[in-house]
């Protein structure tokens, strides 16, 4: 469900590693905080590997030891590679990060990590983003107007859902009867700038405003009504009309931010003036 989201994504990732490579770069070192079980970690480092890095740190880290079973598992083979250096840990984001001052070229922080997060700690684990970042942010969070969502089950699966805007906690009670609460906040886009004053705000968009409301469920919807490939196109174009939009970006299922840090910037600013 999840698709357009993803494929704008990885075109952000992606580039960013095209351009390390295209700066003659031959070592890399990317951090991904919150990595679940380490997809997005896993496609950086196979792309990085195509592109031709002689040298690939990379390391991912979340809080769920089930996840980091998981990442290591589904990565043992290429972390197994002679030029990567790939590993996954249990930690916590609101801990110091063990990474050096300035040493990673590109840090994730994907799909709603900082919505999990207390509000109050989001200043802090920016300015660690800031401390060990040398290169590019790119963090993706729910947007304030976002569709509900269950988190750990299916939507039709999902009895009640609540969510406390004024504490940040959503409440989910299954259809098999299993209760829980979940700490979760909803991002506007100024709030999501704020948080990361101590960067270069390079881009702020809206992922999927379209997509998940009109594109029809294969689940329950008949043959009758399956996306045309006129229908995705129109999509797709409104998606890039809005994406920007002040009316429709909060309205998106999620907000991106790329950002840069304000050494990056300098030398991108330096190297302008000397071309």
């Amino acid at each position: 469900m999840h698709a357009y989201a993803d494929r704008r994504l990885w075109k952000v990732l992606e580039q960013k590693l095209n351009e390390l490579r295209a700066a003659g770069r031959g070592a890399i070192r990317i951090l991904d905080a919150g990595c679940g079980p380490g997809t997005w970690l896993r496609r950086c480092v196979t792309h990085a590997r195509r592109l031709g890095f002689s040298q690939i740190a990379a390391r991912g880290f979340d809080v769920a030891a089930v996840q980091i079973e998981a990442a290591r598992r589904n990565a043992a083979d290429l972390a197994a590679l002679p030029e990567v250096d790939l590993s996954f840990e249990v930690a916590d984001l609101t801990a110091p990060l063990q990474e050096r001052d300035a040493s990673v070229d590109l840090t994730l922080c994907l799909y709603s990590v900082l919505s999990h997060l207390p509000v109050s700690a989001l200043p802090q684990v920016a300015a660690e983003f800031a401390r060990v970042t040398r290169g590019h942010l790119v963090t993706t969070v729910r947007a304030i107007g976002s569709s509900p969502t269950a988190f750990v089950e299916q939507i039709e699966e999902t009895r009640h859902l609540r969510l406390n805007h004024r504490h940040d906690r959503c409440e989910i009670e299954l259809c098999n009867g299993r209760r829980m609460e979940i700490g979760f906040h909803l991002f506007t886009a100024h709030e999501l700038r704020q948080c990361f004053q101590n960067f270069n705000v390079v881009d702020l968009s809206g992922l999927d405003i379209f997509h998940s409301r009109f594109l029809p469920d294969r689940r329950w919807n008949p043959p009758s009504v399956n996306a045309t490939q006129q229908m995705l196109g129109h999509l797709a174009a409104m998606e890039e009309a809005h994406a920007h939009n002040p009316d429709f970006i909060e309205r998106a299922m999620h907000l991106m931010l790329i950002a840069s840090t304000r050494v990056t910037r300098a030398i991108d600013l330096h190297q302008g003036q000397r071309g």
